[in-house]
């Protein structure tokens, strides 16, 4: 919702998610890295018809360096960043400290100055950034949110019909939120929402070759792990906190549990086969960056490998078959939690719980929600958990998530190594491609060797589409990935009814793309389009009908 409502410096392309002109239609760098100026497009204005200018770009930046919460949610963009300045209305310049290997790309939403300055830091907290009666939510997006409450149901859109980069093809975008993904999936069938997301891929199955429809399992660069607590500590003090298990502060017996997990089978009956199992922090998605693990070094599942990796390390069986720690004590049973919410996480504890037992370790599932998971694992009262993150284009954010800076914050598995932590500060600065590529494999390298995760599939979103009405939804990446939940809010203003589609603009790739012209579509020029993902629906409407559309996609959110 903020990609309809604010627009970004800097946009992703549609083909790599690599950094194409937003708001700045160019930029560059001083030869030392240390000054960056970017060029502001001239003509466009906030949805209230105020100007949009340099000044709201250094504003938003500023607010981020210097406030608290901004901070917290957007200051790992700005890394080595001193000031954010506008000489004049159309040039942007940031300083450094030290070069930042993350630029140009800045997925910070531009809000309106005129607009925050009456904000307080103490109030941008809870600040909810709700449209009023006749007031829609200013910003200078193709959307403009003019109903909706946080936390609430419901959601209302109407298109901005001055944005800068082409007026969209759709007059409103609705969305609705729903308790459950079947509700939504049947929903799709009968013809009352038009796009789902973040289905299941038995449904993806389920809903290919039904008349009208269009579903597919696109790649999208999540991974999905489990993660151990290697140690929770009070950041302040440095003294342990929680009760982990001893045991999984040791990389040895950490790493010696990588050969006791199938991957292959969690793919198979965990994501019911629409996965790729995993081995590294960074997605195949992005190969540039993917360390491509030896093949003798990478995980097989062999339960002998594991307990002799075990026996090696000093946790050996005992005469009742169970391991002891390396001064003969009995381990404790291993506490493994899983997301509620989600059956594969619960399904691959349930799994890691089995396999733990066959080289004797006793271990325990439990299931919570996300809420509650994420407070135990801070308070440290854990040994094991099943989550995901979601990796963005430059890989500088999930490798930030494992410094120790962010131990108490992002960091889930108390992970700490004085060694990584130089390396993440080296290729945070080095601006020659090739040595950063180097850097994060290297970095990826020793993860893997002490294994604060093991990193279990790379997952794919399932989605689908009433094509009978609605077209021209072109895959990020493309080809093969996603046609809504992007990096930007491409999508939303290329969509349009499938009488409509025509060439998609040119974009072959497009859903729909060269579908024919001037015939009405299945619900007439009212036509009507709800998007259903997880459990939210999102409604687009034209010229009075209704259209709908929604994931995760920015630094440290979780599901």
């Amino acid at each position: 919702m903020w990609a309809l409502t604010y627009d970004y410096l800097v946009n992703y392309s549609m083909k790599d998610m690599s950094p194409e002109p937003g708001l700045a239609k160019s930029w560059e760098t001083s030869a030392d890295g240390l000054t960056w100026t970017f060029h502001v497009r001239d003509g466009v204005k906030w949805s209230d018809g105020q100007p949009l200018t340099a000044a709201d770009v250094a504003y938003t930046y500023t607010r981020v360096l210097k406030g608290e919460t901004e901070s917290t949610n957007w200051a790992t963009y700005l890394g080595s960043v001193t000031s954010a300045t506008a000489p004049d209305a159309q040039t942007v310049v940031l300083k450094l400290s030290q070069p930042n290997a993350v630029l140009p790309l800045l997925p910070i939403p531009i809000v309106p100055e005129h607009i925050w300055k009456s904000v307080s830091e103490k109030a941008v907290k809870t600040y909810p950034a709700e449209p009023k009666p006749g007031q829609p939510v200013v910003g200078s997006g193709p959307f403009r949110l003019v109903e909706g409450t946080a936390g609430g149901s419901t959601f209302r859109f109407e298109k901005n019909p001055d944005y800068w980069n082409g007026t969209p093809h759709v007059d409103e975008v609705d969305y609705r939120v729903f308790k459950a993904k079947d509700p939504a999936v049947q929903a799709l069938i009968k013809g009352e929402v038009d796009f789902v997301e973040d289905i299941p891929p038995l449904q993806v199955k389920s809903l290919q070759g039904k008349p009208g429809i269009t579903a597919h399992s696109g790649i999208s660069p999540l991974f999905e792990e489990i993660g151990f607590n290697t140690g929770a500590i009070d950041t302040e003090s440095g003294k342990a906190i929680g009760d982990g298990m001893p045991a999984l502060k040791d990389p040895k017996f950490r790493h010696a549990l990588g050969y006791a997990v199938d991957t292959k089978r969690i793919v198979q009956n965990a994501y019911q086969g629409a996965a790729l199992p995993g081995d590294t922090i960074i997605p195949t998605a992005y190969d540039n960056y993917h360390w491509d693990v030896p093949a003798d070094q990478a995980f097989t599942f062999d339960l002998a490998k594991a307990g002799e990796q075990l026996d090696a390390a000093g946790y050996k069986k005992g005469a009742d078959g169970q391991r002891t720690d390396p001064q003969g004590k009995p381990l404790t049973t291993m506490r493994l939690f899983a997301r509620s919410s989600d059956p594969a996480s619960v399904n691959t504890m349930d799994f890691f719980k089995e396999w733990l037992g066959q080289i004797g370790i006793k271990a325990d599932v439990t299931a919570m929600d996300s809420s509650k998971l994420g407070d135990v694992i801070l308070s440290g009262e854990y040994d094991a958990f099943q989550w995901d993150w979601y990796v963005e284009p430059d890989p500088d954010s999930i490798l930030s998530d494992f410094t120790c800076d962010q131990l108490g914050g992002s960091s889930d598995s108390w992970y700490c190594n004085k060694e990584y932590d130089a390396m993440y500060k080296q290729q945070n600065g080095e601006m020659d491609h090739a040595k950063r590529v180097d850097l994060v494999k290297k970095m990826q390298e020793l993860l893997f060797q002490e294994s604060p995760y093991i990193v279990t599939a790379y997952t794919t979103i399932g989605e689908a589409v009433r094509s009978d009405r609605f077209a021209c939804f072109q895959p990020q990446p493309d080809p093969g990935g996603v046609w809504l939940i992007q990096y930007g809010a491409h999508n939303y203003s290329s969509l349009r009814p499938a009488s409509e589609a025509g060439d998609c603009d040119g974009v072959t790739s497009a859903l729909g793309a060269n579908a024919s012209s001037g015939e009405e579509d299945a619900a007439g020029t009212n036509t009507a389009v709800w998007i259903g993902i997880g459990v939210v629906v999102v409604l687009l409407l034209v010229g009075g009908g209704v259209l709908a559309l929604r994931r995760r996609g920015t630094e440290g959110e979780r599901e």
